[in-house]
């Protein structure tokens, strides 16, 4: 079924699948995935390859008349929706060359009408970055393009990519893996998209701000109703109803993945608890007008029923989490422990949507944990450790020295206990950063593990 609707609506694609800079460097190229069309090699997690095949599909679809996505040219998708006078393009991608890219796309299937308003469903990078691409910021201040997004979105979009922004950024690099080669040995996807784009980022501020659930917007004869989520995947998100053409677009609120609490490239934790419940609102709100839901990330899921289905499984999936931790926190586990138990019923498991190949169900407890607990487990010998380098001085010492740990490392690597060796090498190279031998042991066991494991 994820085959059928990930293909479905197919119009066309880039003649030339990469995507380049004025300058000539690569922003992006839709064909350097090709290589997942093979088998699955013993590198790569068979469900994770599974995935990737999915998000590889790249093109134009339209996913009803009037109604048209990008998918596949950058992490997250491009929303095109046909006006009286134009369009109105949702989400502008991560950079502005993709963007781009995606509107030349659909202009040639569909004409060259004009982009008449911009909509950014949240204040994450890769649903705004690309606006300049697909709009003149003189337009936008003469009034003539108007450009809707969430209460909070510009303070939330500042405040993460800018006050943390370095930080954050070169943590993405490692999350998303972009500047890995492409294939089974290297970057094969980052589960809700393939990887970010590599090209120029920049922002164009809202000029008219969406605050409440209920409130009705039209613009060039489009119709939406928009329902505030504050607080669930980004501090300032909304999803909306297209009710003439009966489509709901969920942002990045219901994905084809189990999404992330709290991402490894740093954010402010989510909260699981709201997260579902306007997952449940939006059932209520929309459900009976919907024949479409979509989201600014993987493909649609059609029909009614389905999309109950849909939106109360990914629902069910957050409250579970949520709860779940509170009840093992309570009785007194630590997140780390919560993390190692903390399993999904099968009723969840067994949905291709619920499983963990962008967020995971360990990495998520942790956030909920951290959430209610913040980082102090209430062990005081956690209190107040020594910092890293400090610390893994006197680890190589209790060890023996160098030579000791490494082959107790090296043991434990033929064992199989791979995630102990990572954290025992990793001692020595905060000790001894030129110790080679210590470097690469360490990095063979991150490789093993990725080649194992199901999250991108």
């Amino acid at each position: 079924q994820d085959f059928e609707d990930a293909g479905r609506g197919f119009v066309g694609t880039l003649t030339d699948p990469v995507v380049r800079a004025t300058v000539g460097r690569v922003v992006w190229d839709a064909g350097a995935y090709d290589f997942l069309e093979g088998d699955c090699p013993s590198t790569v997690n068979p469900s994770l390859w599974r995935q990737g095949r999915l998000n590889r599909l790249h093109g134009l679809f339209e996913v009803v008349p009037g109604i048209y996505q990008v998918r596949g040219l950058d992490l997250s998708n491009m929303t095109i929706v046909e006006g009286e006078r134009g369009v109105l393009v949702i989400d502008p991608l991560i950079s502005a060359e993709t963007a781009a890219a995606a509107l030349a796309l659909y202009r040639e299937h569909r004409g060259s009408r004009p982009v008449t308003a911009l909509l950014y469903t949240h204040s994450h990078i890769d649903h705004f970055g690309g606006a300049r691409g697909v709009v003149d910021e003189a337009d936008v201040a003469s009034g003539a393009v108007p450009v809707y997004a969430p209460e909070g979105f510009l303070e939330h979009a500042v405040s993460e990519n800018v006050y943390a922004g370095t930080a954050m950024a070169r943590r993405a690099t490692y999350m998303y893996g972009a500047l890995l080669d492409k294939g089974p040995g290297g970057q094969v996807g980052a589960g809700l998209g393939q990887t970010t784009s590599l090209g120029t980022v920049g922002l164009i501020p809202p000029t008219v701000e969406i605050t409440e659930t209920g409130q009705e917007v039209e613009v060039d004869g489009i119709r939406m109703i928009f329902q505030m989520t504050p607080g669930t995947e980004a501090p300032a998100e909304m999803n909306f109803l297209f009710p003439d053409h009966r489509a709901l677009c969920m942002a990045e609120n219901a994905t084809h993945n189990l999404h992330n609490v709290l991402t490894p490239r740093g954010a402010l934790v989510r909260d699981a608890r709201v997260w579902a419940a306007y997952l449940d609102e939006a059932i209520t709100l929309f459900a009976e007008r919907a024949d479409v839901s979509f989201a600014q990330h993987h493909w649609p899921t059609w029909g009614r029923e389905r999309i109950v289905d849909f939106l109360a499984k990914q629902r069910d999936l957050y409250a579970y989490l949520h709860d779940q931790t509170l009840r093992l926190l309570n009785r007194g586990y630590v997140g780390a422990e919560i993390a190692e138990v903390l399993e999904l019923p099968e009723s969840l498991e067994r949905e291709w949507h619920c499983r963990g190949y962008y967020g995971s169900v360990s990495h998520n407890v942790r956030a909920v944990y951290q959430r209610y607990m913040g980082w102090y487990d209430g062990n005081p010998a956690r209190l107040w450790p020594h910092p890293p380098q400090a610390a893994a001085e006197r680890y190589v010492a209790l060890a023996g020295g160098a030579d000791a740990l490494l082959a107790h490392a090296r043991e434990a690597f033929e064992g199989g206990d791979l995630r102990w060796v990572a954290e025992v090498t990793g001692h020595l190279v905060y000790a001894d950063p030129e110790n080679a031998e210590a470097r690469e042991l360490q990095a063979a066991a991150f490789e093993q593990l990725g080649f194992g494991a199901e999250n991108g």
